[in-house]
């Protein structure tokens, strides 16, 4: 069948196309910007009618380049906009450098007339730091949720792929931004739009705001024994402070001997070691993301002194954290 026939018959909204504003911050994430638009194009398409419009904007205008180092040409810079119009804020790498007084002031301004407003991937950071998330449920790419809680206490963050809430929407980057276009185009129009956008992408599974973002734990490690994936839950969600592996292994019914067993049979470590990794892998991600001192990542992470975080993570990553801090301040890698 010619994709020309296929067309959903659908009413517009109203006299002019829904449009949507996409702020794009110096090194964005392609995918979830394009994601998010090819969504609208794709609608278009299938109603056979201009249902969105949409217009790209960036401080200062002219050209803005994304992770990937590819320039886009904007169409202007940050102006006055309609109330009618949805703010889409396309995040990316270092996004902390892109919340600008200036970029903040605009959202500030732009969000007092009530307008829908929203970010992508990691701009749910440039939006709570103007405050427009403040007793707000949010979503961040995972990657970015530690630092994110450790800053904005005033946001109910979750680890959903997107949340809309009431005029502020986030989602979690990635693919995710299709799940959250689906969702306004079936709030818009319908299911059977959304559905046949979702066909056109070849996404035949559909996610909601109730989906978390990342694998499974037996999916993401590759092991599908329950204990040991609950253990590594109760791992993940207690990095502050550190529950022993006797404790961890009387939680789920087994014995120490056979806890240490099952992480050295599927994981080629001991439980005392993998718990470690992620605690460093925690204060890694806020040694890079937050300005938050290095005695605070520590405790944040675990560990009862400076001079033992120093010693645990001079051994895993061959650098101590405050080296860590200044090589990524100054733009090394």
């Amino acid at each position: 069948m010619e994709i020309d026939q296929i067309i959903v018959e659908v009413e517009p909204l109203g006299p002019k196309p829904r449009r949507f504003v996409f702020v794009l911050l110096p090194n964005f994430t392609l995918l979830s910007f394009a994601s998010a638009l090819d969504s609208l194009r794709i609608a278009n398409m299938m109603s056979g009618r201009q249902l969105y419009s949409w217009t790209l904007v960036g401080e200062g205008g002219g050209t803005i380049q994304c992770s990937a180092g590819t320039e886009f040409k904007l169409d202007g810079d940050l102006g006055e906009l309609s109330r009618d119009d949805t703010v889409v804020v396309c995040g990316g790498i270092d996004v902390q450098a892109a919340a600008t007084k200036r970029m903040l002031n605009w959202l500030r301004r732009e969000a007092r007339k009530g307008l829908m407003m929203g970010g992508l991937c990691t701009a749910s950071y440039v939006l709570a730091k103007a405050g427009l998330l403040d007793g707000k449920r949010a979503t961040i790419h995972w990657e970015n949720h530690d630092s994110f809680l450790e800053e904005f206490d005033e946001v109910d963050l979750t680890k959903s792929v997107f949340v809309i809430d009431g005029t502020r929407f986030s989602t979690a980057g990635g693919t995710s931004s299709i799940d959250l276009m689906l969702a306004f185009i079936a709030s818009d129009y319908g299911e059977e739009l959304a559905n046949a956008v979702a066909d056109q992408q070849i996404y035949n599974s559909i996610r909601t705001d109730r989906d978390a973002q990342r694998l499974s734990t037996p999916t993401r490690i590759g092991v599908r024994h329950p204990k040991l994936a609950q253990v590594i839950q109760k791992m993940e969600a207690n990095i502050e402070d550190p529950i022993s592996p006797a404790a961890l292994a009387t939680q789920v019914g087994m014995s120490t001997r056979q806890l240490e067993r099952l992480f050295r049979r599927y994981l080629n470590r001991s439980p005392k070691r993998y718990y470690m990794e992620l605690r460093l892998q925690k204060a890694r991600n806020l040694l890079m993301q937050t300005d938050m001192s290095v005695i605070n990542v520590a405790l944040a992470c675990g560990f009862a002194s400076p001079s033992h975080f120093s010693k645990c993570y001079r051994a895993h990553y061959n650098t101590t954290p405050y080296r860590e801090r200044g090589s990524h301040a100054s733009g090394k890698p």
